[in-house]
């Protein structure tokens, strides 16, 4: 890589999966201390520029969206999508799928009140299921019901039982996956493919989403016997009338496109919100002098009854803040690639067309400039000297710009309503023998960075 005014600049930094793992922002931040904001790694064969803190991620993902709105073909992804969907594909036919699925998502209610009496009626579910535990251990897992159900809900029309075979599967299945994503044999295969012959993470993945793919076919071809096209119901419904529809051209909806776009909502729609709502009630067992307080405030707001609206957190700073700042201390995607468009000059580097570019979130939610105590949980990062909730420009764990996530405002509803809700009902405490100090708040890397498997206690508040 080459700067602006041609003087060799580049930073040759071999690094290899061990050195820049899934959230290794004390490294990042290491070496952006010695070389600056952008530098250029070497992972495998390939070069990749790496974007380090708020302001280079806001300039790349905000004040040149387009150049870096690219995806690269990560080896196990293409494998999966074949550049299809919503999530891993490029150019025209990922800002067709993605105008497709942000206007379907908010036909079908999503971040609208339709969207919150679902989520009312699920957390009701939730809290019946936390309830049949009578205070006695349970696995944090569970907690990913709910927003699954929600997701399930868009994805097929209906919500699924608890012991629902199906949904029972699919649980399994996607649990499996994301976790086999932070396998280092995994990365091993992304940098080096041509040794996938030797490995066999990617195999075992692909085999398990072959069987997801097997249930979404199922549910395609069901939608397509069945399709009322003046009453869709589902994002599945949506998916067939729109390559219906546009069956007479040369469409971008094929097949494979619609599979794929199925398969991204439901595998990235189902793991986010889950394991965020995770790492919530983890973090207060952990700190119950937090929980006490958002105790208080529920009551102050809520009372003992009363169910939680979306508009209360404008009533709740404290209860917002505190989920704010679980987004942004567990930095649950620390990053996802992108790809330059065109070659472009940024921050005084020259950065080729197809360059890999690491934007680091982790970063941006742990940048020691923007937040006063970055690598601790503290949900005064979210409010003021009087206790007001305070928005911040550095919180992006939704990404920003032309790739940020589809789902924030589905997402954003879904964490007040159930942590609150079960806040409201519940007091939650380490397992018996467990001290508060024992519990394990580090993070366990898969697609996304996970909450070791752990277990709570809820005891029923009066």
């Amino acid at each position: 890589m080459r700067g602006a005014s041609k003087m060799p600049v580049e930073m040759h930094l071999h690094l290899n999966a061990s050195q820049l793992p899934v959230g290794s922002t004390p490294r990042a931040w290491e070496i952006s201390e010695k070389y600056g904001p952008v530098f250029t790694v070497h992972l495998g064969f390939q070069r990749v520029v790496v974007l380090t803190g708020y302001e280079a991620v806001k300039d790349a993902l905000l004040n040149t969206a387009d150049v870096f709105a690219d995806r690269p073909a990560i080896p196990i992804f293409y494998h999966i999508q074949h550049g299809n969907g919503v999530f891993f594909s490029s150019r025209e036919l990922w800002k067709k799928t993605r105008r497709f699925t942000v206007a379907t998502m908010r036909d079908l209610g999503m971040g609208k009140h339709l969207g919150e009496e679902r989520m009312l009626e699920e957390l009701q579910f939730l809290i019946e299921l936390i309830k049949s535990f009578k205070g006695g251990p349970f696995k944090l897992r569970f907690l990913n019901m709910a927003p699954t159900n929600i997701t399930f809900a868009i994805l097929f029309g209906k919500r699924f039982d608890y012991e629902d075979p199906t949904y029972l599967t699919l649980l399994r299945l996607i649990d499996e996956v994301m976790h086999l994503l932070g396998s280092p044999f995994l990365h091993l295969f992304n940098f080096y493919p041509f040794l996938g012959f030797l490995l066999k993470p990617h195999k075992v993945i692909l085999k398990k989403v072959e069987e997801v793919c097997a249930i979404l076919t199922k549910c395609i071809k069901e939608s397509k016997e069945s399709l009322n096209k003046n009453n869709l119901m589902s994002y599945i419904d949506a998916l067939v009338f729109k390559q219906e529809e546009e069956n007479k051209s040369n469409t971008l909806f094929h097949d494979a496109n619609v599979l794929a776009s199925a398969l991204d909502l439901l595998m990235a729609g189902t793991e986010t919100t889950s394991t965020t709502l995770q790492w919530a009630v983890l973090l207060l067992m952990k700190y119950p002098e937090v929980q006490n307080k958002v105790h208080a405030e529920i009551e102050q707001v809520l009372g003992p009854d009363c169910l939680p609206a979306f508009e209360d957190r404008k009533k709740m700073p404290f209860t917002n803040a505190v989920i704010h700042e679980v987004q942004r201390f567990v930095t649950l995607l620390p990053h996802v690639p992108r790809c330059t468009s065109v070659d472009t000059h940024f921050k005084g580097y020259f950065i080729p067309k197809g360059t890999t570019v690491i934007p680091l979130l982790a970063s941006v939610l742990l940048d020691k400039t923007q937040w006063e105590t970055p690598d601790e949980f503290n949900p005064n990062h979210f409010l003021d000297v009087d206790g007001n909730f305070v928005k911040k420009k550095a919180f992006l764990p939704f990404s920003t710009g032309r790739r940020n996530c589809i789902g924030e405002s589905l997402a954003t509803m879904e964490l007040f309503i159930f942590f609150t809700g079960l806040i409201q009902k519940f007091t939650f405490k380490p397992p018996p023998g467990v001290k508060e100090s024992e519990l394990d708040t580090t993070a366990e890397a898969g697609f996304t960075m996970r909450p070791h498997p752990q277990c709570a206690c809820a005891v029923l508040r009066q």
